[in-house]
């Protein structure tokens, strides 16, 4: 494959970090996509020392690093991607404290790209204060990376309040920083109805940072193993073929962490078939 080969460490959640890089890089992966969790490198509690061993490793592994920022309730225990940008302060300052926390960690650990994703609006707000507390956040943390020479990719992600990549465009324009770039999920494509992944990914590679792969059914936001869904393969290998991308593809099947080295095993099959 001439993209590198990422898995999504989401989606070893029961494996100790340092057993997951040893698992993706004997099945052949190039590649981690680091979710920073309250069991891998939460960023509250990680020393440096750690870091700096994790880097070690994958280097040693020779692992590329990028960097998700989808933990389920490592700011909250009790509410899901809470609190997020769209909040009002001081809860958004405890989300921008965390992204910058994850940017820091990249720069650790050698990554060059840290995603992240809108969240869900509070109730009563409207658009145009949803964007422009999203474009406010967003600006400080491409600024934080800027400086770090890091890239942001922000994934439009369904249920939360920027679902597509149309919406994408809006917040591109707001935010304004040659920092930010597109995290897109093929398969999000289908379960937003937004239409066909491969030609989403051919009018928007130039901002691509991340592309990342799961099967989906249309209308349904579950991630997929390959084959299991309905996103046409075929198109969307030539899509990344044809538009020039050459940044990392990761596979994210975090609801397959209770049989995580299978599913990585099957994902890397699939994509070597699928990728030639």
């Amino acid at each position: 494959m001439k993209n590198p080969l990422l898995y999504n460490t989401n989606g070893f959640a029961f494996h100790r970090l340092e057993d997951a890089a040893r698992i993706l890089a004997g099945l052949g992966y190039d590649g981690v996509a680091v979710t920073p969790d309250v069991h891998h490198l939460d960023p509250y509690r990680t020393r440096p020392a750690d870091v700096l061993g994790v880097r070690r490793l994958l280097d040693d592994l020779g692992l590329c690093v990028v960097v998700e920022t989808g933990a389920r309730f490592v700011l909250d225990p009790e509410r899901k991607h809470r609190p997020s940008l769209l909040d009002a302060a001081p809860e958004a300052a405890r989300r921008l404290d965390f992204l910058r926390r994850c940017v820091d960690l990249a720069a650790g650990l050698g990554a060059r790209v840290v995603s992240t994703w809108s969240g869900s609006a509070p109730e009563g707000l409207d658009p145009e204060a949803v964007l422009d507390r999203l474009a406010d956040g967003l600006r400080r943390v491409c600024e934080h990376a800027h400086e770090r020479g890091i890239r942001v990719g922000f994934e439009p992600e369904p249920g939360m309040a920027v679902e597509t990549v149309e919406g994408w465009l809006a917040v591109k324009d707001a935010v304004g920083h040659p920092a930010l770039g597109l995290t897109l999920d093929v398969g999000h494509c289908l379960a937003t109805r937004e239409g066909d992944p491969a030609r989403i990914l051919r009018r928007h590679a130039g901002d691509l940072v991340v592309v990342q792969l799961d099967d989906h059914r249309a209308g349904r936001h579950e991630h997929l193993q390959f084959g299991e869904g309905e996103v046409h393969w075929p198109d969307v290998v030539a899509a990344v073929r044809e538009s020039g991308y050459a940044g990392p593809l990761e596979v994210e099947l975090s609801r397959h962490a209770a049989e995580a080295p299978t599913a990585a095993h099957r994902a890397r099959d699939f994509l070597r078939a699928a990728f030639g």
